[in-house]
């Protein structure tokens, strides 16, 4: 009888282990669309992070530009081509269910990092058990100006990136707890990113990260502007070439927000504020067309505002009382675009 032919010690191994698939502790998704050569600034950005236990998905939806096929990437970068154009919303959240990643970035095609920005993130999310983490962004033709240090909520339901276009001495001097996270630049978890449903889809872009760092709140959950994690972000890169789109979106979405998130508790504030707010903004259109972009917001704002009155979450004393410490309550602070922060409790 003839004697098998020996296997390599390798051979063997390879029929009884199976093949180890390494998670990545982080997936940074990138949302494209006619993004030109901010995007690869921000990829060859993103490979020079000193954090380097991430892959990254670029998500195209569906540009015309060119600027994906010049791409060059790395090797833990992924490109995902869309044939239609989903939304900020819609992409981010299709990228981020790609990938096991616990934890998950949202950064612009136009929002160049520091090499130690996603060590920074990471590190500030597992010490303070934060459910996000919000970057400092500094404007990218001038570093010393803000671009933003967290989203800031009123309580007549009025966001704004804190310290906008003010000095950097604006910033805190280390980490404190905001509203919520610009998802220009920012960090979640995902079990609790998957927990409140993600970015709204509905809403296709434009305030759906303030909307989802209230559900986040609505929740229990916090958020840490984390000011050493830099990014520096050109802003609007993408969306300023088409008339009225912001302005409409903007309008229609933060109707939607204040609709399903404020307490009825706070209502007889926040209620006549925010439709005085809503005739003020319209009043003070810049343009027509500023003006009739926003008329259409507010008109399908109100008729779409049904199915967010159904979603309303139920209160207990306790969150409201939360909630209501992590708004501003100045009137000053939103026509300045003041930084409103607060302690962090780690």
């Amino acid at each position: 009888m003839t004697a098998a032919p020996d296997q390599t010690d390798a051979e063997a191994v390879s029929r009884v282990v199976p093949e180890v698939v390494v998670v990545p502790q982080v997936v940074v998704v990138i949302v494209a669309f006619n993004s030109g050569p901010h995007l690869q600034n921000a990829l060859d950005a993103l490979q020079e992070q000193s954090f380097t236990e991430f892959e990254a998905i670029v998500w195209d939806n569906a540009s015309i530009d060119g600027a994906v096929d010049a791409l060059v990437v790395g090797p833990r970068v992924h490109i995902v081509r869309c044939p239609d154009n989903l939304g900020f919303a819609t992409a981010n959240n299709r990228a981020a269910a790609m990938s096991q990643a616990p934890l998950i970035v949202t950064l612009n095609p136009d929002a160049f990092p520091e090499p130690d920005w996603l060590a920074t993130l990471v590190a500030t999310a597992r010490r303070t058990g934060a459910e996000s983490v919000a970057s400092l962004q500094l404007c990218d033709d001038d570093p010393e100006i803000l671009d933003g240090a967290g989203d800031m909520m009123s309580v007549i339901g009025v966001a704004w990136r804190g310290g906008y276009l003010q000095s950097r001495k604006a910033e805190p001097p280390g980490p404190v707890e905001v509203f919520a996270a610009c998802a220009a630049a920012a960090l979640y978890r995902r079990d609790a990113f998957e927990a409140a449903g993600g970015f709204d889809e509905r809403f296709f872009c434009y305030h759906e990260d303030v909307d989802l760092g209230f559900r986040l709140r609505l929740r229990g959950g916090r958020c840490v502007l984390e000011p050493r994690a830099v990014v520096r972000h050109v802003g609007s890169a993408s969306s300023n070439a088409i008339s009225g789109f912001a302005e409409y979106h903007g309008m229609r979405n933060r109707l939607w927000t204040f609709a399903r998130d404020m307490p009825w508790a706070l209502m007889p504030i926040a209620g006549p504020c925010h439709v005085l707010l809503v005739i003020f903004l319209f009043v003070r259109a810049q343009s027509p067309e500023m003006r009739a972009a926003r008329w259409r917001g507010i008109v399908d704002g109100w008729r779409g505002m049904g199915p967010f009155l159904r979603e309303r979450p139920r209160w207990r004393p306790a969150k409201l009382m939360a909630l209501a410490r992590a708004f501003s309550w100045s009137p000053l602070a939103i026509s300045l675009r003041r930084p409103v922060y607060r302690r962090l409790r780690v």
